[in-house]
């Protein structure tokens, strides 16, 4: 894995001038080395994927099919390889790597198949009125044009996947920016896309450095962007080209509230467990990992050493080890962000459970209790392996901390009311309400997304391919209806 990475420029590989070290985070041994895209070759990306947009949006849905389900395939096939890949540029538990790539092979495969039934057309009546009379609209959809995807480091091959695959799906040309941190992952779709029989330049995989993203997302030839990463740079990316159809998905604070009817020995375990759990894999670096517990005070007591102990189970070191639970961050620099953080609450008042310790880029699963709420650790997204508990009473102060966050991606409610999980869902300021679970639940056929300072826009391979394309109406006249 120490080669030199050529990069894909309109479905062929290509390299440039310059090249970048790819290090893994756990011991930072050599990855691969990976070749950078010229101003030129961008350039010529850019034109070859602007140029294909009338060819590609008519391509057959069986052709658009077959290589979204060859995707899907290959990856199944190449499953141990990639994951090792993930893993070692990441550094995410070689087990949670796998379970990336499985995902990845599912949202080629749900694409597959929403390409062979989608745009299917809906027709509509209009002798509704008198002056509709003989008169039928069909709706259909078509591609917005060129889509942009600017992929994250933490999933970086589902989420690439997630730009990619609804983008084949719908017939619009894509330009893939992989992370920094984690290319190579990209380049491999990049592999098997090759071996497909999509028209050349309807894609390209382009390890460009950040600093050249702002032209590209100026460039007029790329009319729609799907953006995954921070709520600063995302927002950036928005109120730069107002008239740009984006997708953002953002940053969240992910709360886990814990109602008083979920109060047998057996529901505080199985909470406790996936709260730990999903507290920590890929060390905190999700969006919806669960950052807040908010406990209803007649469980509190019994829920948080559970929580403690089952924090204090989670495996942590090597990502090559099967039995590894948490790795270390992408770098040691988001270890040290994390650790600061932590040490800022400590100092405010909080009460540190378990925890607190880094070592390099690795930062150990903690808990903190007592949080002030105007700490940088209470406010903003913490992208790392850090629990804070708080103690309620009652259903609406549990919701209404929910709802006390800029951020609005997804929360997890454990109750067995129904009712109780209607007027979650009805009140609940986020994207998602999971019942029964954490918030870090997500299918990736489901509308993911959230409200306020986490983002506009659904990703999810259906709902994804509705933002790259509008509908646009034909009207038939003279018609006996």
């Amino acid at each position: 894995m120490t080669s030199t990475h050529a990069f894909w420029l309109a479905g062929r590989q290509a390299t440039g001038e310059d090249a970048f070290d790819v290090t893994s985070p756990w011991d930072g041994r050599l990855v691969g080395t990976v070749s950078i895209p010229t101003d030129a070759q961008v350039e010529e990306a850019v034109a070859a994927a602007h140029a294909v947009e009338a060819e590609y949006a008519a391509t057959p849905a069986h052709v658009r099919a077959a290589a979204l389900d060859h995707v899907s395939k290959r990856l199944v096939e190449r499953t141990e390889e990639i994951a090792q890949l993930i893993s070692a540029e990441n550094g995410k538990p070689i087990k949670w790597a796998r379970g990336e790539v499985g995902r990845a092979v599912s949202v080629f495969r749900f694409a597959a198949e929403e390409a062979r039934r989608f745009n299917g057309g809906e027709a509509q009546r209009l002798d509704t009125d008198a002056g509709g009379v003989g008169r039928l609209a069909l709706t259909r959809r078509f591609p917005r044009g060129t889509v942009l995807g600017i992929a994250p480091f933490n999933f970086p091959l589902n989420l690439c996947a997630h730009k990619v695959a609804p983008a084949i799906a719908v017939g619009a040309p894509i330009i893939l920016k992989p992370a920094p941190a984690t290319p190579l992952s990209g380049l491999i779709l990049g592999e098997l896309l090759a071996e497909t029989d999509l028209p050349a330049g309807s894609w390209s995989v382009l390890p460009v450095a950040n600093d050249k993203m702002p032209a590209l997302v100026q460039d007029e030839r790329l009319p729609v962007i799907s953006f995954t990463g921070s709520e600063k740079v995302g927002y950036a990316i928005m109120d730069s080209v107002p008239r740009k159809h984006c997708t953002l998905e953002l940053g969240g604070n992910g709360a886990a509230v814990v109602l008083a009817d979920w109060a047998s020995d057996e529901d505080l375990d199985w909470a406790a467990t996936r709260i730990a759990t999903f507290s920590n894999y890929q060390a905190g670096q999700s969006c919806i990992s669960v950052q807040r517990v908010i406990a209803d005070a007649s469980v509190y007591e019994r829920l948080v050493p559970k929580i403690v102990a089952a924090v204090e189970a989670q495996v942590t070191g090597d990502p090559d080890d099967a039995s590894t639970d948490v790795g270390p961050l992408v770098n040691e620099d988001a270890a040290k962000r994390v650790e600061s953080w932590v040490d800022e609450a400590v100092k405010a008042g909080a009460s540190l459970l378990t925890g607190g310790k880094r070592e390099g880029a690795s930062y150990a699963p903690t808990v903190l209790a007592d949080v002030p709420a105007d700490t940088t650790v209470s406010c903003e997204e913490v992208f790392g392996p850090v629990l804070t508990v708080r103690k309620v009473e009652g259903e609406a102060e549990a919701f209404a901390a929910v709802n006390d966050s800029k951020y609005g991606l997804q929360a997890g409610v454990f109750t067995h009311d129904l009712q109780t999980a209607f007027r979650a869902h009805r009140e609940l300021e986020v994207g998602g309400v999971i019942v029964g679970d954490v918030p870090s639940y997500r299918a990736d056929q489901m509308p993911y997304g959230g409200v306020k300072q986490s983002g506009v826009g659904r990703e999810g391979v259906r709902f994804a391919m509705d933002d790259y394309t509008y509908e646009r109406v034909m009207v038939f006249t003279g018609l006996a209806l």
